[in-house]
């Protein structure tokens, strides 16, 4: 089991940044991969970017590419997606997720049936 608790969400004016943690907690020794998803009003959940818990390996949505970093501290068991230049279509709920797959593919871990574990998500609001 994996437990995973996210927060930094908030309302932020358009261009402005915001920080997500995710605090994992359990077995994070069995974990591979972490990945941040969010669903906006009226759509689905989409990938929005992941990184390897061991080598730290990133990979990112095209959407958020160069606008978004996500990183992970193996120590403090926590992700972080650093979150600049926001506009008014991030505004969702950002879930941070962890799968146990080991050398599972970006081709797959964009996909949420590759996580076992979610948090609860966290409300972003970006404002025009």
């Amino acid at each position: 089991q994996v437990q995973l608790v996210e927060s930094g969400g908030g309302l932020v004016q358009a261009g402005g940044s915001l920080r997500l943690s995710c605090a994992a907690s359990g077995r994070t020794s069995t974990t591979y991969a972490m990945g941040w998803f969010r669903q906006g009003p009226g759509k689905e959940r989409e990938f929005v970017a992941g990184i390897t818990w061991s080598s730290g390996n990133t990979y990112y949505a095209d959407s958020v590419k160069g606008r978004f970093t996500v990183s992970r501290d193996n120590v403090q068991n926590t992700v972080w997606l650093q979150m600049s230049s926001l506009k008014p279509e991030d505004t969702a709920v950002y879930y941070c997720a962890a799968s146990l797959i080991y050398g599972s593919r970006w081709s797959s871990l964009v996909r949420d049936g590759a996580y076992g574990y979610w948090g609860q998500g966290t409300q972003v609001t970006v404002s025009s």
